[in-house]
């Protein structure tokens, strides 16, 4: 048996829906079905404006320049997350502060937030790592107190929660993934979420290359015109059509992951119990989207033991992000605050197995006995 360790959904819809666009002969941005994966993501998760995007690097970069980052500013981050998050303000001249993670969750540790923060301090970005909700309340309660922006990195959290909040709806403004990687995919492709009006307008002209091109083609106004600086964030309406196939099989396509995650956490339990491995932690309060399945092994030789025993299963498992302050680029750009206490640590002993909307109960229970009999 072959698995891999990822395989983009595909709901059967999806080039019926393609083709409908090219019979309309609006295949470019802010077409019909691109409007139609905005309003989904507008209802689903409550935020005043949601703008799909080409990326969620992309959509990142629209919050940087939303929120006028500039050069010498301060961004609050942690260090296990992938380069887009630093990526987005570095590109603007700022500066990444890197916070140490929580062992139980892989999340930024909010207990360290305020230590990070300098008078150059002008935003923190949480990210939701495997689709669990960082610890916002206290998140929120940090940037009110020191006037700062709040960008949610949730890359991997469409359909998950925060005390009944969605992700990407509680700070100033969310950032989501359609990556072929993610529970819900246009290949490539992101979504910018605004909280609020503040800055809708704006965040629309930045998104069509500077310019009111959006508000002419409402005929709010008789000619488009260069307003400010930007760029072209828009997908082409084939990758949203793509897309929204898959949006409208959300809840089914949520479940299936679920039923998968919660098999694989059921069937590991004993191994946890003895000691042997540790299993992702959800706190109360959350609730995850099945976005990956991950085991903690006991340090980075089991990790790679297991890994390469899975290989000759048939089985691809993978670690995940090299800690971006260790990176050549992560000392140049940025700078960690307090103690790598559980950063590198952590990582070193994280492994990701297959989980995609597909995976057959055969396969998943596979999986199970491979690792089981590793630790047999």
């Amino acid at each position: 048996m072959k698995i891999n360790f990822n395989v983009p959904p595909h709901t059967g819809k999806e080039l019926d829906y393609i083709k409908e666009c090219i019979a309309a002969e609006k295949i470019c941005g802010d077409g019909a079905y691109t409007k139609k994966c905005n309003a989904w993501i507008e209802e689903r998760t409550g935020v005043k404006r949601a703008l799909l995007t080409t990326s969620c690097t992309h959509a990142t970069e629209m919050a940087a320049l939303l929120l006028d980052i500039k050069e010498g500013d301060e961004v609050i981050m942690p260090s296990y997350t992938f380069v887009s998050t630093a990526d987005a303000f570095v590109l603007r001249g700022a500066k990444a502060v890197f916070v140490d993670i929580r062992p139980d969750t892989m999340n930024i540790d909010e207990k360290l937030i305020e230590a990070a923060i300098t008078e150059k301090t002008r935003a923190i970005v949480p990210v939701h790592y495997a689709g669990v909700a960082c610890e916002m309340d206290t998140i929120m309660d940090i940037a009110k107190r020191h006037s700062l922006y709040v960008v949610e990195d949730a890359a991997q959290g469409v359909m998950a929660s925060y005390k009944g909040k969605a992700l990407g709806s509680i700070g100033d403004m969310g950032c989501f993934s359609f990556h072929e990687t993610k529970n819900y995919s246009m290949g490539e492709g992101g979504a910018l979420l605004l909280r609020d009006d503040t800055y809708a307008d704006m965040a629309e002209i930045v998104r069509e290359k500077g310019t009111d091109r959006s508000r002419f083609y409402r005929g709010q106004v008789d000619k488009y015109t260069w307003q400010e600086a930007g760029s072209s964030y828009l997908p082409s309406d084939m990758n949203a059509a793509y897309l929204y196939a898959q949006l409208e099989m959300a809840d089914e396509i949520n479940n299936a992951r679920l039923k998968i995650w919660n098999t694989y956490y059921k069937e590991f339990k004993d191994l946890a119990d003895q000691g042997k491995l540790e299993l992702p932690v959800v706190p109360e309060g959350c609730v995850h989207n099945a976005h990956m399945f991950y085991v903690k092994t006991a340090d980075l030789k089991e990790r790679t033991a297991l890994k390469d025993h899975l290989a000759g299963k048939g089985i691809l498992a993978v670690s995940h992000y090299v800690p971006l302050h260790s990176s050549p680029a992560g000392k140049k750009y940025g700078r960690f605050a307090g103690e790598d206490k559980y950063t590198t640590k952590e990582s070193d002993r994280l492994l990701r197995l297959p989980m995609y909307y597909g995976l057959t109960e055969e396969e998943n229970l596979y999986i199970i006995d491979s690792v089981k009999e590793f630790y047999a």
